[in-house]
């Protein structure tokens, strides 16, 4: 199939620069839960605002830990690779430490880091590079099953919550795969498509690359993108959505979120029932019999009684199972989807 792969020597330093919230710090922060027996430590910035709970490393520690990869755990805005990191970051480079990321702007295009990484002997990886010759989508039909995350906004759990189900399915010895849409899932499964890093006329033909067609048994849990109705980046969400052809979708929120971040503009996050109307009759476009196989949310800005009321007021509204990945995990969704599409 053609993917990217990708072979990151551990164990690894999550560098986090400078970056303020956990929202653009959702690289580091998903690496470090999913792969923390990979991880020996952190390097951040005076003014990084996000600590992953590893230990603080500086190079000669890093050099000291064994550390073989460190990888840029930022998502910032538009994929940047800022100025402000490049002291760090070629100073790891320098002493051997390979370096990975998965911004827009190339490591691999920074004269700095190519320089160091020269000196060091060490790799740079840049893992948001699509695979050549990406066909147009299709939309044919094909065998398999397959299950997409989607969102209320952008940052609110769609990597998480597929990564997570995948595990549950996979407990339940199904015949499941994770399929990878960015870089940090990219980085997690060591395999995948950055979906966003597409030319828009091949989105949805990559998405049919990325799970093809299988056998009647076999699940894809695709991790979705973007959000449809945001301004910035509905475009890739809908291309994902169409050639993923999906069987079923999982609406990812966070609770309390009722604006759109990162923009400089207010747009307000719009009711779900509006929001699931439009998903669905656009994931229909490409598969006519696509259902809703749950709400997965993120409570962490609620206590332990008011996120059960909070979900059991979902399930009631929309007559489909609501959970938190992380309090309550997949299960009640599992049971859905394999009741459902049976």
């Amino acid at each position: 199939m053609p993917v990217i792969s990708v072979h990151l020597e551990p164990p690894y330093l999550l560098f986090m620069g400078d970056v303020g919230d956990d929202g653009h710090g959702k690289t580091g922060q998903g690496i470090a839960y999913w792969r923390p027996e990979l991880c020996a430590g952190q390097m951040r910035l005076p003014a990084c605002e996000v600590d992953l709970g590893l230990p603080e490393l500086g190079v000669e520690e890093a050099v000291g830990s064994g550390v073989r990869t460190a990888i840029i755990g930022i998502a910032s805005t538009g994929g940047v690779l800022l100025d402000a990191w490049l002291p760090a970051l070629t100073g790891l480079a320098r002493a051997g430490i390979d370096i990975a990321a998965g911004t827009h702007c190339k490591l691999a295009d920074t004269p700095e880091l190519v320089a160091a990484a020269k000196d060091g002997n060490a790799r740079l990886i840049d893992v948001r590079v699509p695979p050549k010759d990406i066909p147009v989508g299709t939309g044919n039909k094909r065998p398999g099953k397959r299950v997409i995350t989607v969102g209320t906004d952008c940052a609110v759990g769609k990597k998480f919550s597929a990564l997570a189900l995948h595990r549950e399915l996979d407990k339940r010895r199904i015949n499941v795969d994770f399929r990878a849409t960015g870089q940090t899932g990219i980085m997690i499964a060591g395999e995948g498509i950055p979906i966003d890093a597409v030319v828009a006329d091949f989105v949805s033909g990559a998405a049919e690359l990325l799970s093809p067609g299988n056998d009647a048994d076999h699940w894809d849990i695709i991790e979705g993108q973007g959000a449809i109705l945001h301004p910035s980046y509905a475009g890739v969400t809908l291309g994902l959505l169409h050639g993923s052809q999906p069987d079923a979708l999982v609406l990812c929120q966070e609770a309390g979120r009722t604006h759109l971040k990162s923009m400089e503009r207010d747009f307000e996050i719009p009711p779900l029932d509006e929001l699931a109307e439009t998903l669905l009759r656009l994931a229909r476009v490409s598969n006519p019999d696509c259902i809703w196989a749950g709400i997965s949310v993120n409570t962490a800005t609620l206590g332990a009684a008011h996120r059960d009321a909070y979900l059991a007021d979902l399930e009631s509204r929309y007559g489909i199972p609501a959970v938190d990945p992380v309090a309550t995990g997949m299960q009640k969704i599992a049971d859905y989807l394999l009741e459902q599409l049976r």
